[in-house]
């Protein structure tokens, strides 16, 4: 018998789109560009086209992350000043010296590793893994429901083929996401000082024993040259900062897990605003895609967070103000030194404030802000704990999850000072005794009778 010459709906719709993707329409690729939220850029568009016909030919089911690290490698590579030798040796000397003078402001010990001088694309590679990790819930929330309107809204002519597409339309929107964060990275790649600049721990894994610090020599040079301010103390503040924060997750090696497990509870909880997205759907003029550029850019197809967000959010919030503000008490009493190193933080703190450019684009494509919202408050409460406990006790804070200060302890530092200095409670009176009860290896406790009394001990 003759083969069908029905088109399989699945063929008929990839068909369709590399129709329209090889020029065969009336959407003008650079409106399409700017609906991905890329630059009116020839070969970033040429880019774009062949990577979506890959995707359409793509027998994977999932997000293409190796096209995001592509883009942000490429948007990177633009703007590349090259490190002189000069340079990387005043920079590594900076470290030297950051190590020396954090000695003295703490008592967590310093690394066992190198720190890193990383060039722009070699911050994208190392830190990729984390970015991915943070945007696969939303990239995968949007690419399914993106599936589940079309199918609603498909006339039933059209059902079959729209069936049957559904692994290619995953594709296709898991490829302009993919590409949207790697825009955001490259461009994030042109902002960040150093590893821990944005809060998180980027470098590295979960499972590396030791954790990493490292500085963008192309990027210090670029936050200093808007100063009025000598280039190496800029180097050395930054420096010092950076082993700080470096430090303390190599210490407190509960922190980094702890922050990423509020990070993808908030994450797994995000959801796709599938009456917006119907609504765009329906209206959408293929020649006219500013709409729906505008509702992903402005994160309006992420509906408001749920009471579990809301609860994660509050504790990612609280623990970011807490790494911060130490790290700027810490760095603050390790460089007195400096004569204008006052200046050098407020500028390192209203850049964390405010957040760049990039840092706000990423909020608005996953729906997730990493600015410590109560950084002064925390920072405050830190150096009342130097002042009145010492360094020593200070640090002892991060030893264990359980002791680290909470929202309640920024808001009242006070109270947490007489807390950790006052006399013993009664419950700490219970747990003595349990542990006391516990290690008795002598014969004077009242032992239980065939009918589970308290027996007598036997008279000597």
């Amino acid at each position: 018998m003759p083969e069908d010459s029905a088109q399989n709906p699945e063929d008929e719709f990839r068909d369709m789109l590399s129709q329209f993707l090889s020029g065969n329409s009336e959407i003008d690729p650079a409106r399409l560009a700017n609906a991905a939220g890329l630059p009116n850029d020839p070969e970033m568009i040429k880019n774009l086209i062949g990577q979506l016909q890959s995707a359409l030919q793509s027998s994977g089911d999932g997000i293409n992350w190796g096209l995001a690290l592509e883009q942000a490698k490429t948007l990177a590579a633009k703007d590349v000043v090259t490190t002189t030798p000069a340079e990387r040796s005043s920079l590594e000397q900076a470290f030297h010296i950051a190590a020396l003078w954090l000695d003295e402001a703490t008592y967590i010990s310093e690394l066992t590793s190198t720190p890193r001088l990383l060039s722009r694309t070699e911050w994208i590679t190392a830190t990729m893994p984390i970015w991915t990790q943070l945007a696969e819930p939303v990239a995968l929330s949007i690419a399914n429901s993106l599936t589940e309107v079309l199918r609603e809204q498909a006339p039933e002519e059209m059902s079959g083929m729209i069936d049957g597409a559904s692994k290619l339309m995953r594709n296709v929107g898991g490829t302009l996401f993919a590409m949207q964060l790697g825009q955001v990275v490259g461009q994030l790649a042109s902002e960040v000082v150093s590893g821990g600049d944005v809060g998180i721990p980027l470098l590295g894994s979960a499972n590396d024993a030791e954790q990493q610090a490292a500085i963008l020599p192309q990027n210090v040079d670029a936050f200093g040259a808007g100063l009025d301010i000598e280039h190496d103390q800029v180097q050395l503040y930054l420096a010092v900062r950076e082993l700080a924060h470096a430090r303390l997750f190599r210490h407190a090696k509960w922190l980094r897990l702890q922050l990423m497990t509020s990070i993808t509870e908030f994450a797994h909880g995000i959801r796709i605003d599938t009456e917006r997205l119907e609504e765009l759907a329906a209206d959408f003029d293929p020649s006219n895609p500013e709409e729906l550029r505008e509702a992903m850019v402005s994160g309006a197809l992420i509906p408001p967070k749920s009471e579990a967000q809301l609860a994660a959010l509050g504790r990612l919030e609280t623990m970011l103000a807490l790494i911060e503000g130490w790290v700027d008490v810490v760095t603050a009493q390790a460089t007195a030194r400096l004569p204008r190193s006052g200046a050098i933080a407020e500028t390192v703190r209203r850049r964390r404030a405010a957040g760049g450019p990039a840092e706000s684009a990423f909020s608005t494509l996953v729906g997730l802000e990493l600015r410590p919202r109560r950084l002064r408050e925390a920072a405050a409460m830190w150096q009342k704990l130097t002042d009145e406990l010492g360094e020593e006790r200070r640090d002892d804070l991060w030893s264990h999850p359980d002791l680290v200060p909470t929202s309640e302890d920024i808001d009242d530092p006070a109270a947490l000072v007489a807390r950790l200095t006052g006399p013993v409670t009664a419950t700490d009176d219970i747990d003595q005794a349990i542990e006391d009860l516990l290690n008795d290896t002598t014969d004077d406790r009242p032992r239980e009778g065939g009918d589970g009394s308290a027996e007598e001990p036997p008279a000597q």
